[in-house]
């Protein structure tokens, strides 16, 4: 019973770690248009201040790796969790929107060693025979987030200030370094032999993206994944602004969004029992793509009311629970070793991407929800150019019609 409850406490906090970032990004999506007022700026400058995180994440997936083998997985966590903790101070007293698209990317900085740090310490901490469970139960927690965050953040923004949802969220981080500090164990040992030399990390990665396959991968994952980030982006000024829902409203619509994807995820593992993973996302690419060009031609023809758009968006986003691990799990089977550098390139680039898209949405801002749908339908028509390209130039094309003519 013992060891059961202290499994159950790991878990819990390796799973806090990894949605520190999540959480961060979607409890403040139903505040967009307050902080707009706040600042006096407009929703499409508050929408940088998304771009700006999510390329915080990005960049900071790069370097936590080799921070985290080299001296160890609590001194960098610590250092990390700080940052978040004082950037998050930082956005609950911000009176600009500049300011705060900056100190959203340190917060990110700071964050996102928790994603990389609970990956690593499920491998240090758990024998053989407990690592599967622990993942399991780790992506559990996860998928709890975008249902919790958004919904918690509605009624915060409602009832006090938007500010108070940074300070929520320093106040939950502090929690979580002590949590990490009493409970957690110490994970590997600090390898010295690890060179942090930019030549020597940056030529691993160039290695992991000379393999033509990951790179295909890695590239339809990282776009089609991206659809849901226009999503995240331009969905609250659509819901709010143009289709008059409550923030309270918005964040209980959001959590119910999330279950297309959380449960494509879980239905993903049966379908792998019958289907192999690259017939299943290019499945995913095809019927989302055309839920896009429904949702366009509806926006666009003022056809769709709110409950038509949200059923479409809801079928629109189980693809993302297929195509997503899917072709994560492709683009990582080349590599014996180099997994763990594979596995930041692969974060790098979702999140880059996604950093682009959202940045686009902000760019393109018309008053209107076809900036959100285009560009969600246009992240899957250029994810299966890109796929379609790679499996006529091997030859996979090809094999699959004859065996569909078969």
């Amino acid at each position: 019973m013992k060891q059961q409850k202290s499994f159950f406490i790991l878990v819990l906090i390796l799973g806090a770690l990894s949605t520190i970032s999540p959480f961060s990004v979607d409890m403040y999506l139903p505040a967009f248009p307050a902080i707009a007022k706040s600042l006096s700026t407009s929703i499409s400058k508050v929408q940088l201040s998304l771009t700006s995180y999510l390329i915080g994440i990005a960049i900071g997936q790069l370097f936590y790796g080799p921070l985290l083998d080299k001296f160890g997985r609590k001194k960098p966590l610590y250092i990390g969790l700080w940052i978040y903790v004082a950037a998050s101070i930082g956005c609950s007293f911000t009176n600009s929107v500049e300011s705060l698209i900056l100190m959203r990317f340190m917060q990110a900085v700071g964050g996102c060693v928790g994603m990389v740090a609970a990956q690593a310490l499920v491998r240090d901490i758990f024998p053989v025979n407990k690592i599967a469970q622990a993942f399991a139960l780790l992506t559990l927690v996860i998928a709890v987030s975008p249902m919790v965050a958004p919904t918690l953040g509605g009624y915060i923004t409602a009832h006090f200030h938007w500010h108070w949802l940074f300070i929520i969220l320093a106040i939950i981080c502090s929690l979580l370094i002590l949590a990490c500090k009493w409970q957690l164990p110490d994970g590997a040992a600090p390898d010295e032999g690890i060179s942090l030399k930019p030549k020597a990390v940056a030529t691993k990665y160039i290695e992991v993206l000379k393999n033509k396959k990951f790179l295909t991968y890695i590239l339809v994952g990282g776009i089609a994944g991206a659809a849901p980030f226009a999503y995240i982006a331009g969905s609250s000024d659509v819901f709010i602004n143009i289709y008059g829902l409550s923030v309270t409203e918005y964040g209980w619509l959001f959590a119910f969004l999330s279950v297309a994807m959380i449960g494509a995820t879980q239905l993903n593992h049966i379908l792998l029992n019958y289907f192999s993973n690259r017939n299943i996302v290019v499945t995913a690419l095809c019927y989302q793509l055309v839920i896009g060009i429904v949702m366009i031609l509806g926006v666009w023809s003022n056809a769709l009311n709110v409950y038509f758009l949200i059923g479409l968006m809801f079928i629109f986003l189980t693809g993302h629970g297929l195509s997503v691990p899917n072709s994560a799990a492709i683009s990582l089977a080349p590599f014996d070793k180099d997994a763990g550098s594979a596995a930041a390139m692969m974060g790098f680039m979702r999140m880059a991407i996604g950093g682009i898209v959202s940045a686009l949405v902000s760019l393109f801002h018309n008053g209107t929800a076809i900036p959100m749908v285009f560009l969600m339908a246009s992240c899957i028509l250029i994810a299966g150019l890109v796929l379609l390209s790679y499996l006529y130039a091997t030859g996979e094309l090809k094999f699959m019609l004859k065996r569909k003519d078969q």
